[in-house]
């Protein structure tokens, strides 16, 4: 019922910079947050940022700290992952999550198919 989409992955150097996407869709009532979650091979998935919409607030990850912002387009139910100074550790498949509700009862926990990033010399 809710589909969601990232994009923006890319093979990058050893300190560049990348913006990933993540577009929800479908019949979304309310928002509870979007994040961006990374999964390295043979790794645990890991968490990366979020955006909470109410209150209206951010978190990231200590790896990731000081180096990613995110950030959200409210009237499109889209976040955006700016990701500065890459490192090769931060090489992964990221996935995008939404949580919220699709009614006023109907809760909805979703997740897009990954967009990858590859942080290589």
């Amino acid at each position: 019922q809710v589909q969601v989409v990232e994009s923006g992955g890319g093979l990058v150097q050893p300190g560049g910079s990348l913006r990933l996407s993540c577009a929800a869709s479908g019949n979304i009532f309310t928002i509870d947050h979007m994040a961006w979650f990374r999964q390295a091979p043979g790794k645990d998935r890991e968490f990366v940022a979020r955006f909470l919409w109410q209150p209206v607030s951010v978190d990231y990850g200590d790896s990731v700290k000081g180096r990613f912002t995110i950030s959200r387009d409210d009237a499109k139910s889209t976040v955006y992952l700016q990701m500065n100074d890459l490192k090769p550790e931060d090489t992964a498949v990221y996935y995008c999550n939404i949580r919220g509700y699709i009614t006023r009862f109907e809760s909805v926990d979703s997740w897009g198919q990954g967009t990858q990033v590859t942080v290589s010399s």
